[in-house]
């Protein structure tokens, strides 16, 4: 939910499409419910995480001098 309201606060989701997509989570009682989330409400979703990057951190490699990183 935090990724879900820094999207509002950066204006890449309309107040109407914050609150639709945290009802639809909340009611989710599963990932596989909150995947059944309508067409619209996800459009919404990926373009305001294209445009925050979030595609890129999550495919980037993690830093080996990660703070909490843990060597074998």
């Amino acid at each position: 939910m935090k990724i879900i309201d820094e999207m509002l606060n950066l204006d890449l989701l309309t107040a109407e499409q914050h609150l639709d997509i945290s009802d639809w989570i909340a009611r989710s009682s599963s990932p596989e419910e909150i995947l059944q989330m309508p067409a619209p409400l996800w459009r919404a979703v990926e373009r305001a995480s294209q445009t925050m990057g979030i595609n890129k951190d999550l495919l980037r490699p993690p830093s080996l001098d990660a703070g909490d990183a843990v060597l074998g």
